[in-house]
């Protein structure tokens, strides 16, 4: 606490070399000066080593444009398509995200280097190595109260910031801003010092035509009031100051992810309610059919509940999926043949055979219900028609899919070796057949039926 009173925000004399404080701020920023000069003053160059290292530590030199406007420049190339503010947005993200890492780990490892302990002592020691490392010089405004708590608030401008320099020194205007890794290194320091999240803004820029790049820096929680009492705009407005919050995009990535996992188990709960209202209504035909004495109509029931049963299967297997939206012809069609297979067992003795080849295919509710009513009601026919008193013979879906032009062709094939179908039959005289027709219309699917050594059905649709 006794510390903390330094920090009076007294104006006075600024007799620190490295950084400009107030009068009731030097005493440790004249002590920090003294450690950093001298971690600074080991220094050694080797080119022919492609090294350059102080205080022991390895350092790399880069341009400062590559790191301010150049970068930006090329952000906006990636993202050509996007809108021009999005992609700076981007950007501007990844510098500050980068220099706050920088800022948070080169106060760490200093502090441990040069057996800094004191939060005061660390936080001093940021804008002089600040200096001496070639971001920018620190004058830090004597409004400025930078306890380890809450109330955290400092104001600071960077004459010589290296981002605004490499915008003024390339002739180039910026509308914004552009001290984002100066704003990102200053906070990441700041933070490692205290223990606390502390982000900055940058109020005005150089590179925008202003006389000062000044600073704000706060916990992200008060950044917002900062900003509205310190702005130099007259309205007040704070929305054109964009407030970067360290690992942004991470934590917005975070947050879609768990929105995507809540709409999962949405849709899974919506496909398992469905699934078993479908398996209510088909028992509670069931149970009608069971009233039922005339064999015509009872039969009438079961074909219901039979197309009840190849919907509500679907459900299953997306309640079981990873994707909610697409099913697995594949899957669909082996688990739908299975069920034909047990609901006529005792009835017809034909086998069911089923054969796919070529590439799975994955397709939507919209068309995967008509198909598999389509290949419910063709085998139904087969096995209750193809084989008259004989009762015995074989039944054959067959699924092919062929990839034409980044999308898919499907054909399904319903064939029996049975007897064959009357060619003079109408089709309007089948409910079942009319149905087929009207599903096959929905999914714009080409339709035929051949009658040769059996009766051979074919659709084909592109998915």
């Amino acid at each position: 606490m006794s510390r903390n009173k330094k920090y009076s925000g007294s104006k006075g004399p600024r007799p620190s070399k490295t950084v400009s404080v107030p009068a009731g701020f030097a005493g440790p920023f004249l002590s920090a000066e003294k450690i950093v000069g001298d971690y600074f003053r080991s220094f050694s160059w080797k080119p022919e080593k492609g090294t350059i290292e102080i205080g022991g530590e390895r350092y790399v030199l880069i341009r400062a444009s590559a790191l301010s406007h150049e970068f930006l420049e090329h952000i906006a190339a990636l993202y050509g398509n996007r809108d021009a503010g999005e992609a700076e947005r981007i950007g501007k993200n990844m510098l500050f995200d980068l220099a706050h890492m920088i800022g948070y780990d080169d106060a760490l490892a200093f502090h441990k280097k040069m057996k800094v302990t004191d939060p005061i002592d660390k936080l001093s020691a940021g804008p002089v190595h600040f200096a001496w490392s070639g971001w920018a010089f620190v004058d830090i405004l004597p409004e400025s109260n930078p306890s380890p708590d809450q109330n955290f608030f400092l104001k600071y401008h960077h004459p010589f910031s290296f981002e605004a320099d490499s915008w003024i020194s390339s002739k180039k205007k910026s509308g914004t801003p552009v001290c984002i890794m100066n704003a990102g290194y200053s906070s990441g320091w700041c933070e490692a010092s205290f223990g606390i999240p502390l982000t900055a803004v940058e109020l005005t820029c150089r590179a925008c035509g202003d006389e000062h790049c000044t600073f704000v820096m706060a916990q992200p929680a008060r950044i917002k009031k900062i900003l509205k009492k310190h702005s130099p705009l007259k309205s007040g407005n704070t929305a054109s100051y964009p407030i970067p919050a360290f690992m942004e995009r991470k934590k917005a990535e975070e947050k879609l992810k768990q929105t995507v996992r809540e709409k999962e188990v949405m849709l899974q709960e919506i496909h398992h309610r469905v699934k078993n209202n479908l398996q209510i209504i088909s028992s509670l035909l069931n149970l009608q059919a069971g009233t039922v004495s005339d064999g015509p109509a009872k039969n009438k029931f079961y074909e219901s509940i039979r197309r009840i049963r190849s919907i509500a299967l679907i459900h299953e297997l997306l309640y079981r999926s990873q994707d909610f939206s697409l099913i697995s012809l594949q899957e669909y069609f082996s688990g739908l043949t299975r069920e034909i297979s047990n609901s006529y067992m005792g009835s017809s003795k034909a086998r069911l055979i089923f054969r796919a080849s070529g590439p799975d295919a994955r397709i939507n509710l919209d068309k995967a219900i008509p198909c598999g009513l389509i290949v419910h009601e063709l085998i139904s026919n087969a096995h209750k028609h193809a084989f008259g008193v004989r009762k015995n013979g074989v039944i054959r879906l067959g699924l092919k899919v062929e990839s034409i032009k980044g999308k898919k062709r499907i054909t399904i094939i319903v064939s029996d070796d049975g007897k064959g179908l009357n060619p003079d039959a109408k089709r309007s005289d089948s409910l079942g057949m009319d149905l087929v027709e009207s599903l096959c219309g929905q999914i714009n699917a080409s339709f035929k039926t051949t009658v040769k050594k059996g009766t051979r059905h074919e659709l084909n649709f592109i998915s």
